[in-house]
């Protein structure tokens, strides 16, 4: 995080929220708080595992960490 007043002291977190707001929470109702944290969990297991990111290069998370990890054991071979 940035010193106070920079410009990107909140950029992770505002980032953060601007997916979660729209995808999960705009338009929707929850019943309990159970249920809100349950939705919330299934939203971050997808967002972290199965959504692709531009910064990845349209990979996965876990698809761009196997191919880091893969690549740097055949480096290590080498």
């Amino acid at each position: 995080m940035g010193r106070i007043g920079s410009s990107y002291d909140n950029a992770l977190a505002e980032s953060f929220f601007q997916g979660l707001k729209p995808e999960l929470l705009h338009a929707r109702h929850f019943t309990s708080k159970a249920q809100t944290r349950l939705e919330l969990f299934r939203w971050l297991a997808y967002y972290n595992r199965r959504r692709r990111h531009s910064a990845l290069g349209y990979l996965t998370p876990a698809e761009f960490e196997q191919q880091l990890i893969a690549s740097h054991t055949l480096s290590l071979v080498a």
